[in-house]
Parts: structure tokens; sequence; C-alpha cells
């Protein structure tokens, strides 16, 4: 990793360390954590709540057999008859009015008196209009400003306990609290009194949980109880033995403002809500949901492996750790929380991973087309720039070792170069050499030609690799050409400067050799070998100034292309027979190279 990628991936993730900061400690991200603590909610229920717990509902069948709501209070004094075995009866409705007869309230309250196991709700005013905020101080009871209770001669035949729900801002009741401090004292919650009274060891959800929140633990929807209707018990159509010893609650399961939603039903009624409480609180049930610090530090720790995954390894294999990981979060999260009752909010993680992951991949990704630019750039002095491009498009791959391919071999040499290189001096020879081979070399790549190696004051050449090209010789012929015609600006520059003539004698043949990655494994160089190889190098080696000798074989395969003058036979070094040449018409010859 070069100085300028460090500075990148620095800065980079600097910004996007501050920006999962101010997500994390904005809670921007609220909406997704609720959306998954209520995933967890519902897909962990058990569907199977505690055997004692009854509900009494005032359905719409009660209110068709009784009339409408409120019911006269002497309607509660035949369902308190019959329930009265029952271990603890919980109202989840109040009495706030006085009756018209105040002797119906009378009698009710009487009949309170007789049962010890009644509790009948209040409600705590925790804002009013000149105050709509509920300050709690650290390890303080939620204080309610005023205490809302039936009328006192029915509150008081009865125990207390209040109905606040703790309602989050989407309208979603997640949370209670078991205690609450009232200007008439500390009042349980109807949940907490219930299970208290029925003999459950309840004082530990206090222990080391000042302001008593209870994350409530939904383990059932309203189906799952076993509900009664309430004309149906008051009737005496339910056996009172039904209820002894058992918990029983009384609330509103018609159609009313009494529903609310919840993790796991969008219009539970509240008297449910009372029953999952209870239902938690005997099973001995806490929701742990992990402290922001532990959540920060696993963001952290997320994003530094989101960022070495990305710049060490394959875009593929990131993009399965990407995946994988997210995976783990979200399985892991949910495993832990049905196994223990630990909730992780993963959201925060999942974003610091993929933001830290697309961050790092876009920076990755500029650096590497910016590093095959420059590959391009530097390969393609030694290839056509169309042919760099197919490979890199293609991802074409030279094979190590070398194949047998029928290629098309260009030597040149530059003649007079020994006398020229006496009068100059080291840097003009330099500089001639640069602007010799400039103008070969972008001939050579004008026809898709690959520069093998310059040698020298000589060159290799070779057409129809690493990449296949159609008509190859053609291709080499035609180069040839442009380099004899772009040698007259060459020639005159040179007489012009030094006074000595410079030529360019150039042999070509066509036939199969072995071309690829040719070395050892400390060094390889792509290249050609073979016989069809060494026989370009001698045609080279005899060809005069401005002449193009070719191969037999390439003049078969150019000859309605460009216009030939047939040499003969020629004995050349290394071959023990005479090989045929062809040398172009130097007459025909164009600025382009074709006739």
């Amino acid at each position: 990793m070069n100085r300028q990628m460090r500075k990148f991936v620095a800065l980079a993730n600097l910004s996007l360390l501050l920006l999962s900061l101010a997500v994390f400690f904005t809670d921007s991200l609220r909406v997704l954590s609720r959306a998954l603590y209520d995933f967890n909610q519902r897909s962990t229920m058990s569907h199977a709540p505690h055997e004692d717990i009854i509900v009494i509902d005032i359905d719409q069948e009660s209110l068709d057999v009784i009339g409408t709501f409120p019911w006269s209070r002497d309607v509660y004094i035949p369902l308190l008859e019959q329930i009265k075995s029952a271990k603890v009866v919980a109202f989840d409705i109040m009495f706030t009015t006085q009756s018209a007869d105040p002797s119906i309230d009378q009698a009710f309250a009487e009949e309170l008196a007789k049962h010890d196991n009644v509790i009948i709700p209040a409600f705590a005013e925790l804002e009013n209009f000149f105050n709509k905020t509920t300050t709690v101080g650290a390890g303080e009871l939620v204080k309610g400003q005023a205490l809302y209770k039936s009328i006192p001669e029915i509150s008081s035949a009865a125990h207390t306990a209040h109905i606040n729900a703790v309602i989050d801002e989407d309208a979603t009741i997640r949370r209670t609290w078991l205690m609450l401090d009232t200007p008439e004292g500390t009042i349980p919650s109807l949940g907490y009194k219930v299970a208290d009274m029925y003999g459950a060891d309840v004082q530990h959800f206090l222990q080391d949980n000042p302001q008593t929140e209870l994350h409530i633990k939904f383990n059932s929807s309203t189906r799952d109880f076993l509900n009664i209707p309430f004309y149906m018990v008051a009737s005496g159509e339910v056996p009172p033995e039904t209820f002894t010893d058992r918990i029983v609650l009384i609330g509103m399961a018609a159609a009313s403002d009494d529903a609310k939603a919840t993790p796991v039903d969008n219009n539970m009624y509240l008297v449910y809500a009372h029953a999952n409480i209870v239902d938690q609180l005997l099973k001995n049930e806490k929701i742990i949901v992990a402290g922001d610090m532990l959540v920060l530090i696993l963001m952290l720790a997320v994003i530094a492996l989101a960022i070495w995954f990305t710049w060490r390894s394959r875009a593929i294999t990131g993009i399965l750790l990407l995946f994988a990981s997210t995976a783990v979060l979200l399985v892991g999260q949910w495993l832990m929380y049905s196994r223990t009752s630990v909730y992780l909010d993963v959201v925060y993680l999942l974003v610091g991973l993929w933001l830290a992951y697309l961050v790092n991949l876009a920076g990755k990704t500029y650096f590497e087309a910016k590093q095959k630019q420059f590959i391009t750039r530097q390969f393609g002095r030694y290839l056509s720039p169309e042919l760099v491009q197919q490979i890199a498009k293609n991802h074409v791959e030279v094979p190590v070792g070398g194949v047998k391919k029928e290629l098309t071999i260009l030597f040149l040499d530059i003649r007079g170069f020994t006398p020229l290189s006496e009068t100059l001096k080291p840097e003009e020879i330099v500089d001639f050499l640069n602007t010799m081979f400039d103008m070969t070399t972008n001939c050579v790549l004008a026809n898709k030609g690959t520069i093998d190696k310059f040698i020298g004051d000589a060159a290799m050449v070779l057409f129809n690799a690493p990449l296949d090209v159609p008509d190859h010789a053609y291709h080499a012929v035609k180069t040839a050409c442009e380099i004899q015609a772009g040698m007259k600006r060459v020639q005159a520059d040179i007489r012009q400067k030094y006074g000595v003539d410079v030529s360019v004698g150039i042999g070509i043949n066509t036939g199969e050799v072995v071309v690829g990655n040719i070395g050892s494994y400390l060094r390889v160089d792509y290249t050609a070998i073979g016989d069809a190889v060494n026989t370009a190098a001698r045609i080279e080696s005899i060809a005069q100034a401005n002449q193009i000798l070719v191969a037999e074989e390439t003049y078969l395969r150019t000859r309605e292309q460009f216009s030939y003058r047939e040499v003969g036979d020629k004995m050349v070094k290394g071959k023990s027979a005479a090989i045929r040449l062809y040398e172009v018409d130097s007459g025909e010859w164009k600025e382009n190279g074709e006739v």
C-alpha cells in the first residue's frame, strides 16, 4: 500500500468513524433497532402462558347481553361471587365517577370488602399542561404528579396498583414500570401486584434497577390465554371451581381505545399486555438489553474487521465475507436472545460493517483502476492499446511456460549506426535511439503488433501474440512499409545534424513458434522462440539498407496486398537448405504502407 493509499484509508475511515459515532450517539437508527427487537419478540414467542392465568373479557358478546358499557356496578357483584375462590382478581377498569344511585356503589364496595384478593387500578399523571416532560434522576423512580383512583368507597375496599403504559414514540408498548413514585407513595404496577399476591418471588426484579423499568417479554398472543366472556361468568355458566387458586384478570376486549400496539400485535387489548407481564414475572423471565458501551465497542470492532477484509481479500471473497458477517451478526443475536433473553442491538454494527465495506471498496476500486490504467499505459508501450484493453476487458492470461502458435516475426536493425555512434556523444546516441524507436513503436502498435524487445540498435516484433490478430502477416509487412516510410524523415534529420546516413534493414518470417512467459522463477520474459524466429533474424541479417525481405510463407499470404520482387534462394546461417526470399517493391511504397 503506497503513501497515497494509506492517506486515503486514514482520512476516509476517520470520516467513516465520525459518521458512525454521530449515527450511534444520536440514535438515528432507532426505528430499525426497534424493528429488529420486535422481530425477536415475535419469532421467539412460546405461545404457552402460565396455566393459572385467566382473562375475563368484556367482549362484544357480553356487551350484547348486558348492554352498553359502562355497566352498573351491581353487575360486578355476582361476578365476584363466582370467582371468590381465585387467588388474585385484578380489574383493568377504573370506577372514577359516582353512580346515579349511591347505594349501588356502596353495595359494590361492600362486596369488594368481603374479598382480600381484589385489585382496583389507579392511574398516575406523569405530565400536566404546564410540564409536558417526565424527568427521572439517576437511581430514582419515575415520579407521578398526581394519582387518579376510583371513587373513595371503591378504591378503599381493594388493593391499588397503577396501569400506566410506557408508550414509545412509535406508539408501541415494549416496557413497563414496576413501581411509580406518586403523591400517595410508591405504587406497584398491576402486573407486579398480581404476581406478588400470587406468591411469586418478584423482589429481585427491583434489585439493581432503580427505575424499576422492565422490558416486557410478550410470550403469548390474545388467543393463547384462557379467556372467558364476562356474561358467562356473571350468569354462573362457568363452574366456580374453574377459578380456584388462579389469577383472574378482567378487562376490555371489545372495540375501544383500550387497545395498543405491541411488538407481537398491532392491536392488543391492554388486559392481555398485563397478562403477559404477569406471565413473565411468574416465569421469572427478564430481558436484558446490552449496554450502549458494549454496542459501541463491537461496532468499532466490526468496522475494523470490514476494513481489514476489504483491503486484504479479493472482491468476491470480500463480498462473501460481508454477507457471512451480516448473517453471523443477525443469526447470532437472535440465538442469544432466544436462548438467554439478552438482546444485542446489531443494527449499528451492521450499518458500520456495510459503510466500512462500501467506503473502502470504493477506495480500493479507485486505486485498482488507477493502477490498471498505469499498467495499461506501461504495457501499452509494448502492445497496441487495443490489445491491452482487450486483455484487461476479457481477463486474458498469458500462459506460463509458453504455447505453440503461428506468428509473424519481424526483425529490424539500424544500418550505419556504428559510424554514427562514433561521432555522437552518449546522450546524443540515446536521443537518436529514442527518436528512432518512438517512430518504430508507433508503427508497430498501430498495426496490433507486440514489441518483444529492443536489442541495442535492433528490435524484435511479434504479430498474433498474445492475442489473435487476423491477417498477422499482412500487418507485419504493412508495419515494415510504414517504418521504411518513416525512416525518410529520420534519415533527413540525421543527415542534417550529423552528416551521416542511417537506414533500416528488415526481415520477416511466418511460422509456428513457442510463445509465452519463458525464463526462471526469478525472472520471466514474454517472448517467442523457435526456428521461425531464428529464420526471421537471419533474413534481417542479409537485408540491405532500406530493404524489406520476407520469407516465402509470408509472401504467399500477402502477395495480393503488396508488390514483391523475387530475390531467389539464399543460404542463411543455421539453415542446411536455401530459403526463398522476396523483397517488397520499394517503388510501390506509400506513406501509409499500402500499395
